[in-house]
């Protein structure tokens, strides 16, 4: 009995420790008269930077990912091994959308620049941004906003 205990509490403490780790996975996006909310995976290491949303066959409306660079810089981002349609959203490090790429052409080798020093990227599923009505000037709400590295 105190083994399955121990077992059980050993899950529940992984458990609750995992979702804590994934609390500030949440990005929200404030235009006009809306806010959008995103369930987003955080690549800020270079080999989760390189593999981003590769080899993916589904990406849900409301998941994404977002791409910290801890400081603003031009960026170009690729879609080889991308499977699916993806709108890129450029970020300053305020949280300012600076410039939107939408669908991205699946397996697309061809450079997509910032044009603009950016700190984050947040990659969301091809043609959500048009959909919720996101643009130029949209604020993102994120823990990692305003802060330095």
């Amino acid at each position: 009995a105190l083994g399955l205990l121990a077992i059980i509490a050993a899950a529940l403490f992984w458990y609750m420790s995992a979702g804590a780790a994934n609390a500030d996975d949440v990005v929200r996006i404030r235009s006009d008269d809306a806010t959008h909310t995103f369930r987003v995976e955080i690549a800020d290491t270079q080999p989760a930077r390189s593999q981003g949303l590769m080899f993916r066959d589904h990406l849900d409306p409301d998941q994404g990912m977002l791409f910290d660079f801890f400081t603003e810089q031009p960026v170009s981002f690729w879609m080889q091994n991308t499977l699916i349609y993806l709108d890129m959203l450029f970020i300053r490090a305020d949280g300012t959308i600076a410039r939107i790429h939408s669908n991205a052409i699946p397996m697309d080798t061809t450079g997509i620049p910032s044009g603009t020093p950016v700190r984050f990227v947040l990659e969301i599923a091809g043609g959500r941004a048009s959909e919720l009505g996101i643009v130029e000037g949209d604020i993102m709400e994120h823990p990692r906003v305003g802060t330095a590295p």
